[in-house]
C-alpha cells in the first residue's frame, strides 16, 4: 500500500511539474487564480495534506490532498541552497523522496515538522565519502525570540539546511500534516 503511495504521489508531481497543461485538469481552482491568492488563501478546516512537495530553485514548497493541490507557500533553504546534501555541516537542503517523522511543539523554532532524512541513499553516499550525513532536517518557522525578524529571514536563505516558513505558516501545517506523510525534495 505505502509503494501505491509514493508511486501515486511521484506521478502527481510529474503531472505538477512537467505537463503543466494536465495539472489543469486536476485542479483548475487553483491553476486559474493568481498565484498571491494560492500562497495566501488558509487551507480548509478539517483537510489533510497527504503528500508534499518542495522545489528548491523556486523556492516553493506545494502541499496537496488526493493529487490535488492546496496551497503554494514561499520557503527558505539552508545557506548553500543548490545541490544535495552531501554531509553534515555543508549547509544544504536535502533532496530526494523522505516522509515526515515527528511534530515537535518544543523545537528551539516555532514548531517543526521532522524530515526522516538522511535515506539509505544519503547514508551510503556518506559512507562512500567517509563522512557524517548530517541529520535533524525539518520544516521549522523562525526561531524561538525572533517572532519579529525583520524580512531578511523572509527573503533570503539562512538554514543549515532545513526549510523555513513563516510561523504563521507552521502553525497552519502543523494542524494539516500528519506524521508518515510524504515529502519529496526536487531540486
Amino acid at each position: 500500500m505505502r509503494g501505491l503511495v509514493i508511486l501515486l504521489f511521484l506521478l502527481q508531481l510529474l503531472l505538477f511539474f512537467v505537463l503543466p497543461s494536465r495539472v489543469e485538469a486536476i485542479e483548475p481552482a487553483a491553476m486559474d487564480v493568481a498565484d498571491n491568492v494560492i500562497y495566501t488563501r488558509p487551507l480548509p478546516a478539517g483537510i489533510l495534506i497527504d503528500s508534499i512537495a518542495v522545489h528548491k530553485a523556486t523556492h516553493e514548497m506545494l502541499v496537496f490532498n488526493n493529487h490535488r493541490l492546496l496551497k503554494k507557500y514561499k520557503v527558505q533553504l539552508g545557506l548553500c541552497p543548490v545541490g544535495n546534501k552531501q554531509c553534515n555541516g555543508d549547509y544544504k537542503t536535502p533532496e530526494g523522496l523522505y516522509t515526515i517523522n515527528i511534530k515537535n511543539l518544543n523545537s528551539q523554532f516555532h514548531k517543526s515538522l521532522g524530515i526522516s532524512y538522511p535515506n539509505a541513499a544519503d547514508l551510503e553516499r556518506a559512507r562512500k565519502t567517509g563522512k557524517l550525513p548530517g541529520g535533524d532536517i525539518m520544516i521549522h518557522g523562525l526561531p524561538n525570540g525572533e517572532e519579529n525578524a525583520g524580512p531578511d529571514r523572509y527573503q533570503n536563505d539562512w538554514t543549515w539546511g532545513c526549510i523555513s516558513v513563516r510561523n504563521s505558516e507552521i502553525d497552519e501545517l502543523f494542524t494539516h500534516i500528519n506524521v508518515d506523510t510524504p515529502i519529496l525534495i526536487t531540486p
